[in-house]
């Protein structure tokens, strides 16, 4: 009893200290920009120097846990700050912890974080996968392989399902690639679009 009393308030300490660090990050990212604006992250990167690429994985698995971050502006940053290569790679490492990081803090909560981190229309149109038994892995993964649907909001849904740990990350490291290649890539076209245009 004893050794899962302990693992159980670990469980919930290492949590509590991930939700207060990713809080007090998004407050500084938030005042500084760096969420929202290009030049703002670039600025932020650069002043970091050699720990730039390890800052912005951190940013990428922010933006996952703490979903009303436009996931959008740092996949971008990635491609551009770093180039297509590097780019995709710390864009791909990020998301992938980050990820990981919703599943495990969903495993912790249950099911009552979902409405907390998800819009009503969101959480009504997705919740339903739980219930299709035997199916929401294979709609898990087919979401998580194409970039239309909410990966963040997913991600802890799984948490809240009996899919293990391993299983999840298998799908997410299988299926996360494709997506974040079209994603990142797409956003640098249509930016490299824009460029010439204004």
């Amino acid at each position: 009893m004893g050794l899962s009393f302990g693992g159980a308030w670990s469980r919930w300490i290492i949590t509590a200290i991930g939700l207060i660090g990713c809080a007090l990050f998004v407050a500084y990212g938030v005042q500084t920009h760096i969420f929202t604006s290009q030049e703002a992250l670039e600025s932020f990167l650069a002043a970091c120097g050699v720990l730039g690429p390890i800052v912005f994985i951190l940013v990428q698995a922010v933006q996952v846990i703490v979903p009303i971050i436009p996931g959008g502006i740092s996949c971008l940053g990635g491609v551009i700050i770093f180039g297509p290569v590097y780019g995709f790679i710390y864009n791909y490492v990020g998301i992938c912890i980050g990820s990981i990081g919703a599943f495990l803090i969903a495993k912790s909560c249950g099911k009552g974080i979902l409405t907390r981190i998800a819009s009503e229309k969101t959480y009504d149109k997705y919740v339903g996968w739980i219930s299709q038994k035997g199916r929401f892995d294979k709609l898990f993964a087919l979401a998580i392989f194409l970039p239309v649907a909410p990966d963040d909001f997913l991600c802890y849904l799984a948490g809240t399902t009996k899919m293990t740990l391993k299983k999840f990350i298998l799908i997410i490291l299988l299926c996360k690639p494709a997506s974040i290649a079209l994603y990142s890539l797409g956003l640098a076209f249509v930016y490299s679009q824009m460029a010439v245009l204004f």
